[in-house]
């Protein structure tokens, strides 16, 4: 099956490009995507979930990007399994700017669908391949949009950045000294840790929702509506209530010798 088409951005070609490659976002974006987890230097896997019509599940998959050239284009490799089926793909992506400013996107992509989720139709795969397409770029607009009026990304409690590393050849305190928070005034050299003069670090506070795995990423919880969650649970109630009177007629009904 292949799949193209083009979405225009509001933000421009850079912060588009950063953000279309960056797991953080990607797993706030991806419609479907719980979990991001780092593998390799441009490899994750990925659980998404995903359907087409009443044919839904959860896919374990494995992710790659590959061809980079920042600020033009990149290669999407993708595969994934579940209880609905098989799916492999390769979408390539550009972007350039667009004529009436931002950012003008196309995607090629080329795609295989085995299992149970093939037999619904190559058309309705399609229908909904493009409108999962169309959800995530904007909602890849909405979160640039969202940095750039200075709100701050959606997910701020929710993506942890991978653990520094020391320098090559490094020791792990030239890596904590990397990793130390800006202001910090570090100890003079020769300063033994606890003694006079020496520079005394507070416990960084861990941000709340942070995963505890480094290279981790996992999706926000959806906050509730409060009007429907009152329109279930009425539903619910007048539900019981109804059984509960059904149950009360056969209860009379056996009394009465019917």
């Amino acid at each position: 099956m292949k799949l193209t088409g083009e979405a225009t951005l509001r933000a421009g070609v850079n912060e588009v490009y950063a953000a279309l490659v960056d797991p953080a976002v990607l797993v706030r974006t991806i419609p479907g995507c719980q979990r991001l987890e780092q593998v390799g230097e441009d490899d994750y896997k990925a659980t998404i979930l995903a359907g087409v019509a009443s044919i839904k599940g959860v896919f374990d998959g494995q992710v790659r990007v590959a061809d980079r050239r920042p600020g033009e284009s990149f290669t999407l490799h993708a595969s994934g399994a579940g209880a609905p089926g098989t799916v492999s793909a390769v979408a390539r992506v550009a972007i350039a700017p667009a004529d009436g400013g931002g950012t003008l996107l196309r995607y090629d992509a080329d795609a295989t669908i085995g299992g149970v989720i093939a037999g619904v139709g190559q058309r309705m795969i399609m229908g909904v391949a493009k409108k999962t397409a169309a959800e995530f770029f904007a909602n890849v607009d909405r979160e640039l949009s969202l940095v750039a009026v200075g709100a701050g990304p959606a997910s701020a409690a929710v993506t942890p950045e991978p653990a520094a590393a020391a320098p090559l050849g490094g020791t792990a305190a030239q890596a904590g000294a990397a990793a130390a928070p800006a202001g910090a005034v570090a100890a003079p050299a020769g300063t033994a840790a606890g003694a006079p003069g020496a520079a005394t670090a507070a416990p960084a506070a861990a941000s709340p929702g942070a995963a505890a795995t480094p290279g981790v990423w996992t999706a926000p919880a959806r906050p509730v509506d409060p009007a429907r969650q009152r329109i279930r649970d009425l539903a619910l109630g007048a539900a019981f209530g109804a059984l509960i009177a059904l149950l009360g007629v056969l209860v009379g009904a056996l009394v009465a010798g019917w």
